[in-house]
């Protein structure tokens, strides 16, 4: 593929994502004259939009709330974006656009630095985030999960999604007495979400040796700073963010992502804020 070419990142709101950065950085570190760019777009704009791309666009990544128009959207679709049920890029194609969710290979990349290994797991939330987190548990080789949610009813599309992978899924109420011990302790939970009197803050940061959070902002949050205080292995967002940032540079320029640039741009946009 010759030429300027165009890609962008995609949601509401988008101001404040990183994602221009690490595709920057990729672009450039790959020799590249492309552009990278955020678009404010919600679920509902998303197909007109992408739909009127010229040939020049290679791909885009989607965060929320576009998600699932984009699995909606797309003509092709990767069998694990399928069983996700969201996508969080669309790549160019000769016919059309193909989704795939490289949220897996994120929360893969989430679950190798805090150390996660063995058979059981706590995720809390269960949510469309939730879900890429199972795959890369599934493929992790663990075995089962307690999905940790304010209702049963409200679990039950996570606990499917689990139960695809190949886990063993029970749900747990959203209580500190309710944490079972585990091999690691995944948070889905938005940054937010976590305040001084967060009730879980405790019970999920004793519960196992390695504790991931999805979140970043701020960081550290409430969950890692306390699992850090006990000895624990953590990992945190963006972690996640740049691995699928990773997966996603491959699908868009077709070559090896440049890894090391696209890790030291992270790192510097991190330290600047």
């Amino acid at each position: 593929m010759t030429g300027a070419r165009r890609a962008a990142v995609l949601g509401s709101p988008i101001s404040h994502s990183l994602s221009p950065v690490l595709h920057g950085a990729a672009f450039a570190a790959l020799g590249l004259d492309w552009t990278y760019e955020r678009i404010e777009c919600d679920a509902e704009a998303l197909p007109g939009l992408v739909g009127g791309f010229g040939p020049e666009w290679v791909g885009v990544s989607v965060t929320m709330p576009g998600k699932f128009a984009a699995l909606e959207f797309a003509t092709e679709r990767t069998d694990r974006a399928v069983v996700v049920g969201s996508a969080n890029t669309l790549v160019r194609t000769e016919s059309g656009w193909l989704a795939d969710c490289t949220d897996v290979d994120g929360a893969d990349g989430l679950l190798a630095e805090c150390g996660a290994t063995g058979e059981s797991a706590v995720v809390v939330g269960a949510g469309g985030t939730a879900r890429p987190v199972f795959a890369a548990l599934a493929d992790r080789g663990f075995t089962r999960t307690t999905v940790l949610a304010r209702s049963e009813e409200r679990a039950q599309g996570a606990l499917a999604c689990a139960e695809t992978f190949g886990l063993t899924a029970d749900w747990a109420p959203l209580t500190a007495a309710a944490v079972p011990q585990a091999d690691v302790v995944v948070s889905t939970l938005p940054g937010a979400a976590q305040s001084d009197d967060f009730p879980l803050t405790d019970a999920l940061s004793s519960a196992a040796p390695a504790v991931a959070d999805v979140a970043y902002d701020p960081w550290p949050t409430l969950l890692v700073a306390a699992a850090e205080s006990k000895g624990a292995r953590t990992a945190g967002g963006l972690t996640m963010l740049l691995h699928q940032a990773f997966r996603q540079s491959e699908w868009f320029t077709g070559q090896a992502a440049p890894r090391e640039a696209m890790t030291a741009a992270l790192a510097a946009a991190r330290k600047a804020r």
